[in-house]
C-alpha cells in the first residue's frame, strides 16, 4: 500500500514551473497546505510564498523544519547540485528531487556524456577539454556544424551550434579564455552536431522503476521560424505526435531504461525527474542531454494533461514506491505561449506593469515566471520569462488559437512572444 500523502509540501523556485506544480498539487484530492520559496507573483495568489531564495540551501532547511512541512518538492537545477536534497533528507524530509550525486547529471555536461558513452546509449561523439589549443586541434578534425557546450551550469545558455569554423573557434575561446560561464566553462564539450527534430521526455524515476510522462516539444530560439539565440525556451506544445508509440517504444528500450539502469549501476540512488531531451536523427533517437527536474516550459504543458494525482505520483517516486503507480493522461492537446520581456535573452526591461484579461476562458490557464508585485501591489515584469500561456483543447490547432487570443490580450508595453509556437507540428498536418 501507498505511504498515506502528506498534508503540507514546500516546492522550491519562483518560475512558471513552479506555479505549474504549486497549481498540481493543490488540485491533489488530499487538498494539502501548499508554501513555495521564494515564488512570484502569481503563485503569491495560489499559496503562502516565502522570500527564501532557491539557492540558500541551509535556510530552506530551517524553513521546511520550522514549517513542519512533510514533503519538499525542488523546481530548478541550482539547489539540487548544491545538495538540497541531501540536507532535506539528512534531517528526515522527504525530497522530489535527486541528491547531489544525481544531480550532477545536469551539472555537468561531461558527467553524463560520459555515463552514455560507458552504458551504450545512444549520443554524439564528443571531446572534453580544459585547454585552447587541444580543442582547437579537435575541432579542425570534425565535421561543421558542430556544437560546444560549456560543462556546467549556465541556464541553458552554455551550448553554441557553430555554423562555421571560425564561430566554433570563438566559443571555445569564449568559454576556456575569457571565461564567459566562469567555473561552469572551465571545461567544454565539443561534440558532432545531430540533425533531426528534437523533443523532452520528462521521466519520473524513483531508483530502477520510472514512470513516462507524456511528449512534449520545445522551441528554444528566440525568433519565429527557429531563428536566433537559444533561450530557456519560448513554448512548448504535448503530445509531440512525432513521437509515435512505436518510436516511444523504441525510445524506452534504447534510451530511458537503460539510462535508468545505468544511473542505479552507477550507485546513486535517484528519486526524481530525468529530463531527456532527444535527437530524432534519421539514425534513430539519440541524446542530446540529461537534466535532473522538470523542464519549464515543458511542465506547464505536461501536468495539466496528468489525469492522475500529481501529489501521489511524486510522493511515491520520493518514498521508493512507484512501481504500483498507473499513469492517466487526457486525450487533449496543450499549448504553452511564453511571454517574454523584449530584449530577452539579453539585456531587457524590469518593472512593466502586467494588465491581465479577465475572465480568462476555462481552458487557459496563466502561470507566472518572471513577476513581481511592486509597492503599489501591481503585478510587474522581473524576469526574462515573464508569463506560460496554456491552453488545452481538443486540437493542437484549437488550442494555439485560444493561447494567442490570450497572449494578445495581455497588456504590458515590453512583452514580447513567438507567434509560430506548435507551427512545425501544425504544418506537418
Amino acid at each position: 500500500m501507498p505511504s498515506a500523502l502528506p498534508k503540507s509540501v514546500l516546492v522550491v523556485g519562483g518560475g512558471g514551473r513552479e506555479h505549474a506544480l504549486v497549481r498540481a498539487l493543490l488540485a491533489s484530492p488530499a487538498k494539502p497546505r501548499v508554501i513555495c520559496a521564494p515564488g512570484n507573483a502569481g503563485i503569491s495568489a495560489d499559496a503562502l510564498c516565502v522570500p527564501v531564495a532557491a539557492d540558500d540551501v541551509e535556510t530552506l532547511v530551517v524553513l521546511a523544519q520550522r514549517e513542519q512541512v512533510e514533503f519538499v518538492v525542488v523546481g530548478p537545477e541550482v539547489p539540487l547540485a548544491l545538495g538540497l536534497g541531501d540536507k532535506l533528507r539528512a534531517a528526515g524530509i522527504p525530497v522530489y528531487g535527486p541528491n547531489a550525486d544525481g544531480a550532477r547529471m545536469e551539472a555537468s555536461k561531461t558527467f553524463t556524456k560520459q555515463l552514455l558513452l560507458k552504458y551504450g546509449i545512444p549520443t554524439a561523439p564528443a571531446g572534453f577539454f580544459r585547454e585552447v589549443a587541444p580543442a582547437l586541434a579537435y575541432l579542425r578534425t570534425r565535421s561543421i556544424p558542430i556544437v560546444v557546450k560549456a560543462d556546467g551550469l549556465a541556464a541553458g545558455k552554455g551550448v553554441v551550434v557553430a555554423q562555421t569554423l571560425a564561430e566554433a573557434e570563438g566559443a571555445v575561446r569564449d568559454m576556456l579564455e575569457t571565461g564567459r560561464f566562469g567555473a561552469s566553462g572551465k571545461e567544454i564539450l565539443i561534440e558532432d552536431c545531430l540533425f533531426g527534430e528534437e523533443t523532452s521526455l520528462l521521466v519520473v524515476v524513483s531508483g530502477r522503476d520510472y514512470v513516462i510522462l507524456p511528449t512534449s516539444q520545445d522551441h528554444k530560439r528566440i525568433g519565429d521560424g527557429d531563428t536566433g539565440p537559444n533561450t530557456g525556451g519560448m513554448g512548448t506544445y504535448s503530445p509531440a505526435e512525432v513521437v509515435t508509440p512505436q518510436l516511444l517504444d523504441t525510445i524506452e528500450r534504447t534510451i530511458v531504461r537503460p539510462s535508468v539502469q545505468g544511473i542505479a549501476r552507477e550507485g546513486i540512488d535517484f528519486r526524481g525527474t530525468l529530463f531527456i531531451g532527444i535527437m530524432l536523427t534519421p539514425q534513430g533517437p539519440s541524446v542530446l542531454e540529461f537534466n535532473t527536474r522538470f523542464g519549464d516550459p515543458e511542465t506547464q504543458v505536461v501536468l495539466p494533461r496528468l489525469n492522475s494525482d500529481v501529489l501521489g505520483l511524486l510522493w511515491a517516486a520520493a518514498r521508493g514506491e512507484l512501481g504500483n503507480v498507473q499513469l492517466g493522461v487526457r486525450p487533449e492537446h496543450a499549448l504553452c505561449v511564453v511571454v517574454a520581456a523584449k530584449g530577452y535573452p539579453d539585456s531587457y526591461p524590469k518593472g512593466d506593469t502586467i494588465r491581465f484579461p479577465s475572465p480568462l476562458p476555462a481552458n487557459v490557464t496563466i502561470y507566472h515566471a518572471g513577476t513581481a508585485r511592486n509597492p503599489a501591489g501591481e503585478t510587474v515584469t522581473h524576469g526574462g520569462r515573464v508569463l506560460g500561456v496554456t491552453a488545452i483543447a481538443p486540437s493542437l490547432a484549437a488550442a494555439a488559437k485560444d493561447a494567442y487570443a490570450v497572449c494578445d490580450a495581455i497588456d504590458c508595453k515590453s512583452k514580447y512572444f513567438r507567434r509560430d509556437i506548435g507551427a512545425r507540428q501544425l504544418n506537418r498536418k
